[in-house]
């Protein structure tokens, strides 16, 4: 009955993004059946990880934050053990990491036995290729059954290969949609119409109005590093298993012929559009290598707006990003949403391969889908000290505090851990309105003709790793427009080509038609 009933307010998927929390007390409210269930089994559970001297399991879970990554975590940390020695036996070290750093950190901690718990951002296929997943298909019904019952068996689909789960969709809107995030005080000072912004193209004569009127400051500022959100404005691309951050094969609309993501037309388009930017002083010169994201950057005071994807209202967005920027923020759209497997299993979390207590690790887990406390405890840190609690169940940073001052807080990780629906929303977002925008995005966006493929790369990992390093060489200076498009992009084609591209497609096409022939 509860899965019915959840099933109505969640729907499909979502690629990795920064996303914002939101949930309304409607979806805490729906999810805290399988709450209450969990923590009885958790309870009766908690001794089975208990040693004989009395000492707990400790697991260390390493994920990604869009703030400022803490100096200390220590305090957050025993306050999380506070529930979770109690409920199964478990004691968890965090280990936050910068964007910049996450995978990188991530494949070698996972090595060398370091971490438990991880999770992706958009590469599960090449991270079950790497046999960096442990297959939790047997440990599910015992260590997460609670969470487990949170989906519909389709989307649990998205993170199997071969029939064997590898790792659990993080829960939340799942439609993902472009848009741009700009400093309201400025376009209403300069009286800019950000309303007639319907793609990205329109943006240069706002970028114009802003360098003209501020020209100490920049109009556009970079998601991440060596990201200016270029990937995100190409429509209707389903990515094939692979990121935003490293595409490679990929489909586009309705046509089933795998194509080299930089040889689209869009692509080369809107790279030309960034390098004009680039020339004119409208992007932020050191993008392709600044390791500030953007709410940091935002922050400064010295950018008028950046764009990334989000599966949230407009008004939402603009809401629960505005605390981290330090700005009242607004946004628009760029673009539609779409959805593609990827979609779905992008971003999901993954018990490490080499773990030594996976059966603890996939319980603390289950408790970030599941108990409020938890997941809310590693996303705002420490009440009074990190965050306040307001009446209304919404969340906001301390008095004369913010994103940027205190001691502790993962806010923009919302949409990257857990279950979206028991976090606390920021002050001034989330609504019933929202969960039915939400609702309606996910069940009414396009999807891809080729949802529910997922592709197994374990037949071209040689090639998927030289490909990675030619993307990581080239895609930055491009993307952020401080290369000459053109000679660069010749230069990029051929390098690809060269670390086996072209097997790459070639596997991804064969795949495709097979999985295309089992479906009529």
């Amino acid at each position: 009955m509860f899965k019915k009933a959840i099933s109505t307010i969640l729907a499909a998927a979502m690629t990795f993004s920064l996303v914002a929390c939101g949930g309304s007390s409607t979806g805490a409210t729906e999810t805290n059946g399988a709450e209450e269930s969990g923590n009885a089994a958790g309870v009766s559970e908690s001794s089975e990880e208990k040693n004989a001297d009395g000492d707990y399991t400790q697991i260390t879970y390493a994920f990604v934050t869009f703030n400022t990554v803490p100096d200390d975590t220590s305090d957050v940390e025993e306050k999380l053990n506070e529930i979770t020695r109690e409920k199964i036996g478990v004691e968890v070290h965090l280990m936050p990491l910068s964007i910049a750093d996450y995978t990188q950190q991530v494949s070698l901690a996972v090595q060398n036995g370091e971490i438990d718990l991880f999770h992706t951002l958009g590469d599960l296929g090449n991270d079950i290729a790497s046999d960096m997943c442990y297959d939790i298909t047997d440990m599910i019904d015992t260590d997460a059954k609670e969470t487990k019952e949170l989906f519909e068996e389709e989307w649990l689909k998205t993170t199997m290969s071969d029939g064997r789960l590898y790792a659990i969709p993080t829960l939340k809107p799942f439609a993902l949609q472009p848009m741009l995030l700009y400093r309201k005080d400025i376009a209403e000072e300069l009286g800019l119409d950000m309303n007639s912004v319907k793609s990205v193209e329109d943006l240069n004569d706002i970028f114009a109005q802003v360098k003209s009127a501020h020209p100490e400051m920049t109009p556009f500022a970079p998601v991440s590093q060596g990201d200016s959100g270029l990937t995100r404005w190409v429509m209707n691309i389903d990515w094939l298993g692979d990121s935003f951050a490293s595409p490679t094969g990929v489909l586009q609309g309705d046509d089933m012929t795998v194509q080299s993501y930089y040889d689209l037309a869009d692509f080369e388009k809107y790279a030309a559009l960034v390098r004009d930017w680039y020339n004119n002083d409208y992007i932020m010169k050191d993008a392709a290598t600044t390791t500030s994201a953007a709410a940091e950057l935002m922050s400064s005071g010295n950018y008028f707006c950046y764009s990334a994807s989000y599966s949230y209202p407009l008004e939402d967005t603009a809401a629960s990003l505005s605390a981290p920027s330090g700005y009242e923020m607004g946004a628009i759209a760029l673009g539609d949403a779409y959805l593609d497997t990827s979609s779905m299993n992008a971003v999901a979390q993954v018990v490490a391969s080499t773990s030594e207590n996976p059966d603890a690790a996939l319980k603390f887990l289950n408790l970030t889908y599941t108990d409020p406390d938890v997941i809310n405890t590693m996303l705002y840190g420490i009440e009074g000290r990190d965050y306040v609690k307001n009446d209304d169940g919404t969340v906001s940073y301390p008095e004369g505090q913010d994103a940027a001052t205190v001691p502790y807080t993962a806010q923009l990780s919302c949409g990257v851990l857990g279950n979206f629906f028991i976090q606390w929303p920021l002050e001034g977002s989330g609504s019933e309105e929202s969960l039915k925008w939400e609702d309606e995005q996910n069940h009414n966006a396009p999807s891809s003709p080729a949802m529910g493929f997922t592709f197994d790369a374990s037949g071209v990992q040689t090639q998927y790793t030289a490909v990675s390093n030619v993307i990581q060489q080239y895609l930055p200076g491009i993307a952020c427009g401080s290369v000459d498009t053109e000679s660069a992009l010749t230069e990029f084609r051929q390098a690809l080509k060269d670390a086996g591209y072209d097997d790459i497609l070639a596997e991804k096409q064969t795949q495709l038609d097979a999985w295309l022939a089992a479906q009529k």
